[in-house]
């Protein structure tokens, strides 16, 4: 646990604090442990110092009454820094998945001097409102021109009925929704294993302070509509690396957007991989991702 400017977070360190200092930042609403074990293991092996850590609301962090104590996605973004300054890292190479890329990519624009890679997995391009693209298409209204592409019709579909549905009756229940939403994000090209998702979703539930909190990541959002800025893309000095998975439901066509717009940035499709990160792509992905920070 560490503890800085008030804010209580649970991190994780592996390897040798002489290596090379990756921080892996999740997405919204997500802990930390969605970093798979075996993943992380590839990268410690291949002699790199690997952090994770629990947003702030998520796992094991402090929990806020939003109402007496709110918060903006700002705060959440300098949680990350929070992170590396309680590790005394000056710099660290940023691996970030989802909306862990949006806090990475404004990162690399303010405080440049503080990534050495910027590696984004399945996320947006910032200042690219993905939020309002999902949320018309949830709710079945036209996309504007120019606007990113809209999530798969399987998310749409999915998170149409969630939103209908009511709260789930006990804890039987809310896994079983966990496992189906993790089912659609997975996507459709990769078997999908059932069973090894209950034990995560069991586990992060074990390890939830509350699990109701995650919605407070939903209004720190709203509480700061200018948390994207456009046409700052072009300012980031970081090597990036920018991977998306072919069948991605949520995001799909995001990361080429991303590779456009930042100078020099790689794009690298990962066949068959959808919004999560399945072990059939554990090799792949932890391959590019050393090879990217030994730059």
């Amino acid at each position: 646990m560490i503890d800085i400017d008030g804010v209580e977070l649970w991190t994780e360190e592996f390897g040798d604090v002489t290596h090379p200092p990756i921080l892996l930042v999740m997405g919204s609403m997500t802990q930390g442990i969605l970093w798979p074990d075996e993943f992380v293991g590839r990268l410690v092996a291949a002699g790199r110092r690997v952090i994770r850590y629990d947003h702030r609301d998520t796992g094991r962090s402090a929990t806020f009454d939003f109402e007496k104590q709110p918060y903006t996605w700002h705060d959440i973004k300098d949680d990350v820094l929070r992170v590396m300054d309680a590790y005394g890292l000056d710099s660290a190479h940023l691996v970030c998945h989802s909306a862990g890329g949006l806090l990475g990519q404004l990162i690399a624009v303010e405080h440049p001097e503080r990534v050495r890679t910027l590696t984004v997995i399945g996320s947006s391009p910032l200042g690219g409102h993905e939020g309002a693209v999902i949320m018309r298409a949830l709710t079945g209204q036209p996309q504007p021109e120019g606007s990113l592409p809209p999530p798969r019709p399987e998310f749409v579909a999915h998170f149409q009925k969630v939103i209908a549905a009511p709260p789930p009756a006990d804890r039987r229940e809310q896994v079983e929704r966990m496992i189906e939403e993790a089912r659609v994000l997975h996507g459709t090209a990769l078997p999908f294993d059932e069973d090894a998702e209950r034990r995560l979703q069991e586990r992060v539930l074990e390890r939830a302070r509350d699990l109701s909190a995650l919605v407070n990541h939903r209004l720190a959002h709203a509480a700061c509509p200018g948390f994207e800025p456009e046409g700052v893309l072009d300012r980031i000095k970081a090597p990036t690396l920018v991977i998306e998975g072919t069948h991605e439901p949520a995001k799909p066509g995001h990361s080429a957007i991303i590779a456009d717009r930042i100078p020099g940035a790689e794009l690298l499709m990962i066949e068959g991989m959808g919004h999560m990160l399945p072990p059939q792509a554990y090799e792949e992905l932890a391959a590019a991702i050393i090879r990217h920070t030994t730059r």
